[in-house]
């Protein structure tokens, strides 16, 4: 074995519950619990020592996802609208991201959604920050 492979090898049994692709619910919610914590930490700061991190988690939170939730795919303004109508929610129903002008810029595209406004819906909806992303 080569030295980069039998470095891994070392390192695996100890991070492989985080860069595994999840295969059950509850492996899934541990998940997307880490990448919670992470995107907490991260916020929009892309020079984070955590970011790619969250990146790869995201990744790894969607894989599971688009084969075991319902497909919610798109710009995060049509998730947030699908999501909206399967939940049978109206504008005034969102007032945890922000005031009604926020939510209407939101809502026509004017505004993007900030990392704390991904949380809030992401936990509203119990769905993955990632789905907003």
């Amino acid at each position: 074995m080569n030295t980069q492979i039998e470095q891994i090898a070392t390192l695996w049994p100890a991070v492989q519950d985080i860069f595994s692709v999840p295969h059950s619910e509850q492996e899934y919610e541990r998940l997307v619990t880490l990448l919670d914590a992470i995107i907490d930490e991260v916020g929009e700061n892309e020079a984070h020592p955590l970011a790619s991190l969250m990146e790869t988690l995201g990744s790894l939170v969607a894989t599971y996802e688009n084969n075991h939730l319902p497909d919610l795919h798109g710009s995060p303004l049509a998730v947030l609208e699908a999501l909206m109508v399967e939940h049978g929610l109206k504008q005034a129903d969102l007032q945890e991201i922000g005031s009604q002008g926020v939510v209407s810029e939101i809502l026509s595209g004017k505004r993007s959604l900030n990392i704390r406004q991904i949380k809030k819906l992401s936990d509203k909806f119990h769905v993955s920050p990632s789905v907003f992303l």
